[in-house]
């Protein structure tokens, strides 16, 4: 595997919430963005813009990663209930990942990564990491950014313009 600082988003696995292993190397030359999520958080109606962001920019080249995350303690307990409840409450289609931790010390190597790469960590759920068609951290963004308005926005679309 690539040295640490040659590493790119392509060198990372998640545990896929079916099962398995979500590879973000099968994304290869798109824009990501890597959103921790949460069912029972202030932010959780962010999915239904994550969904529509996913929707409306995969032409273009955008895929959006939900990374369920108890880290903050407002995830369900098991991966099919969030499953259940992210396609049933707001239709969600994209990628997600098993609960995954995404802070601190037990934080996936993904998210170790961004620690090491940018000095963040997801301060709250629905943080989320722009990944440009290169594999390199374009930008991170807190909860109060909306998925697809204001400077994230702008963000994705440069992304995917580059």
């Amino acid at each position: 595997m690539a040295d640490a600082a040659d590493k790119t988003a392509w060198d990372f696995r998640f545990p896929a919430i079916d099962g398995g292993e979500l590879d973000l190397a099968a994304y290869k030359g798109r824009v990501l963005l890597v959103t921790n999520t949460a069912s029972f958080c202030g932010y959780t109606y962010q999915y239904e813009a994550l969904e529509k962001l996913h929707d409306t920019k995969a032409a273009a080249g955008l895929t959006v990663i939900g990374v369920p995350s108890g880290d903050f303690n407002q995830e369900s307990a098991d991966n099919a209930t969030v499953k259940t409840f992210c396609e049933t409450r707001f239709g969600i289609e994209f990628p997600l990942t098993a609960i995954s931790p995404v802070r601190g010390p037990k934080a996936t190597p993904f998210y170790a990564w961004v620690k090491q790469q940018k000095g963040w960590e997801p301060a709250w759920n629905f943080n989320k990491v722009l990944i440009g068609r290169d594999g390199r951290i374009l930008g991170t963004y807190g909860s109060g950014d909306e998925p697809g308005a204001g400077k994230l926005g702008v963000a994705i679309e440069a992304a995917l313009k580059g």
